[in-house]
């Protein structure tokens, strides 16, 4: 089969597709789980068991190992504070590097346990429900979603919770790098937050080194393993990827959560009535309409993709949100079952890059909604929810609910 007979057009940007991606991956299923999308210029994958096992492959990997991606020329030079950022990021590098930069994160993350932090998700999420408006519409993303896991994690990691805004200025400006046909502008924008972020974090770490403090910044400078540390870039790479890993896509999944729970009608408290239906729920939500659609990995060698071949230095796309909705991995993938016996949605990755923050936005999802609809069980939409225009990140642009 040639790249002709598996071509596929579908822009990224086009609002029908944006509102819903799901039609599109039904018929990908139909006809080819693996396909070429000209619009991105790659093949991509959507079909659930070969996105699982890709994830897993250690011949795809996130580290660019040829420069700039094959067939481009333009300079980077203006994406430097971007790049050195990038360039320590546990993301976006392999072994052994991603080895050891992994076993020194876990180590101070994991020891930080999760799961004592409980009592502080239900508290926040019970006073910024008191904060909301009386009897007045609101949008729940800036009012309550948001909130919640950038307060976790600027608790968590020890940096000033009323620096917010400026986190979520620099976190917006450089996920934006991640959009399709993104402008030059945008470009200048998110070197210009990086540059920004580093130069906090690189003030905020060297206050760290001398305050005693018990947090996960401070864990990160002492960590060792077998006389090997964090370098400075690779803290400064670390806070980042943790802070902005720590809540943008757990923003977008309540969103997408209290969107897919609101549709269902009926009482919802239904569906978090107890711990164990509550994480029952949020992992279909995560299923269902998961936040990140698209995870790209670079061929180390060639791969048979089926129809095609990958040679080395070519990206692929993996088509989350599809494999998620795939009627061969799915019973009825359409519907909302919490519970579902076939539940393994692939929503935080798999492999050695699944996302080390998994067990804290679970957490964050499950306590937050649980407070939220025990305490407002009658929310109804006030506008119909709309997703913004992004397809890698797939969430609502806004969640106006009274």
């Amino acid at each position: 089969m040639t790249i002709h007979a598996l071509s596929v057009s579908q822009d990224p940007r086009d609002p029908g597709f944006v509102q819903d991606p799901y039609g599109f991956y039904a018929d990908m299923h139909r006809t080819s789980p693996v396909f070429y999308w000209r619009d991105y210029g790659m093949w991509c994958v959507a079909g659930y068991d070969q996105v699982n096992a890709l994830l897993r492959d250690r011949r795809l990997g996130r580290e660019n190992r040829w420069g700039a991606p094959l067939n481009h020329v333009e300079s980077r030079e203006h994406l430097h504070d971007f790049d050195r950022i990038e360039s320590g990021s546990l993301l976006e590098r392999e072994p052994p590097a991603h080895t050891r930069l992994r076993t020194l994160v876990n180590r101070a993350f994991v020891s930080r346990s999760v799961e004592r932090l409980r009592p502080r998700i239900r508290a926040l999420a019970n006073e910024l429900i008191d904060a909301l408006p009386a009897g007045q519409p609101f949008d729940l993303l800036p009012s309550f979603a948001t909130p919640i896991p950038l307060t976790v994690i600027c608790e968590l990691l020890g940096v000033p919770v009323d620096r917010g805004n400026d986190l979520l200025s620099w976190s917006h400006a450089m996920c934006e790098m991640y959009v399709p046909q993104r402008s030059h502008e945008t470009e200048l924008r998110a070197n210009r937050a990086s540059a920004e972020f580093g130069a906090f974090l690189t003030a905020h770490i060297e206050e760290h080194r001398h305050n005693g403090a018990d947090d996960l910044l401070s864990a990160l400078i002492a960590v060792r393993d077998t006389g090997e540390k964090l370098s400075d870039d690779e803290l400064i790479s670390t806070c980042v990827l943790l802070l902005n890993a720590g809540h943008e896509a757990t923003v977008h999944q309540t969103g997408n959560a209290v969107k897919t729970i609101l549709e269902q009608g009926g009482d919802p408290r239904r569906f978090l009535a107890t711990p164990e239906l509550a994480a029952a729920s949020i992992e279909e939500t995560l299923r269902f309409d998961a936040p990140l659609h698209m995870f790209t990995r670079y061929a180390y060698e060639e791969i048979d993709l089926g129809p095609v071949t990958l040679k080395p230095g070519e990206q692929v796309a993996l088509l989350l949100g599809a494999a998620n909705r795939d009627p061969s991995a799915f019973d009825a993938p359409d519907e909302f079952r919490p519970g579902r016996t076939d539940q393994k949605n692939v929503s935080f990755g798999a492999g050695l890059h699944f996302c080390i923050g998994a067990p804290l936005a679970r957490l964050e999802l499950q306590e937050s909604l649980a407070v939220l609809f025990e305490r407002l069980p009658d929310l109804t939409f006030e506008i119909p929810p709309r997703y913004r225009d992004s397809f890698h990140f797939h969430g609502l642009e806004s969640l106006v609910v009274s």
